[in-house]
């Protein structure tokens, strides 16, 4: 399908050194992503202020005071005690992010399962320090396009259940959905935020 808007590439730097990542970002590359904590303060140390940053890991309420003000974007915002949290640390600059859905409802994943995204943004709408951007989510690892669309699909209609809605102060602007191996079907199923770390850096050193 034609798409009019444009696609954001983070690049997922987890376990890479820094010097891959500055090469990426003198390659034109503003955004990073990383899913660990420390693992984004200790990059965030040394590179300072040059990319974008953004919280792609599942975020446990303890680490929240270590990022809340240098972070981009957080896309792993999945239960109420995280949100109060992200509420209580965005007092001096809104922190803003994407709700987690766990649309195939995987038990090794975190995330909302679809039905309960819509309670969840009305039991937040009062939370005035953070701002709700979109959605993501995380596709099975597989080979089955089938199931990979279904999946991708599944985030896009929840987005425009949501839309209907018409909730002030909320907005639908980004889905972040795909990675290495399904960011082209993700793009075609209506993605506007990938999160490739494989396709730009190589293998991981773990």
């Amino acid at each position: 399908m034609g798409r009019k808007d444009g696609v954001k590439l983070i690049a997922v730097s987890k376990t890479q050194p820094i010097e891959l990542i500055e090469e990426a970002i003198s390659c034109g590359i503003r955004d990073i992503g990383e899913n660990k904590v420390q693992e984004l303060i200790d990059k965030m140390d040394i590179l300072k202020d040059i990319p974008y940053y953004h919280m792609i890991g599942h975020l446990q309420t303890n680490k929240v005071k270590y990022i809340a003000e240098d972070v981009h974007l957080i896309h792993s915002l999945d239960r109420i005690s995280l949100a109060k949290e992200l509420n209580k640390r965005g007092v001096n600059k809104n922190i803003d992010c994407l709700i987690q859905v766990n649309i195939s409802k995987e038990d090794t994943k975190f995330g909302l399962v679809k039905d309960e995204v819509i309670p969840f943004i009305e039991e937040i709408m009062g939370f005035n320090n953070i701002n709700i951007k979109g959605l993501m989510t995380i596709a099975p690892f597989t080979d089955d396009e089938k199931v990979l669309r279904m999946v991708f699909r599944g985030l896009y209609e929840l987005k425009e259940e949501i839309l209907k809605r018409r909730y002030k102060e909320l907005n639908m602007d980004i889905l972040s959905m795909g990675m290495t191996n399904d960011f082209e079907i993700a793009i075609e199923e209506g993605s506007n935020m990938v999160r490739v770390g494989t396709g730009i850096f190589g293998k991981r050193n773990y």
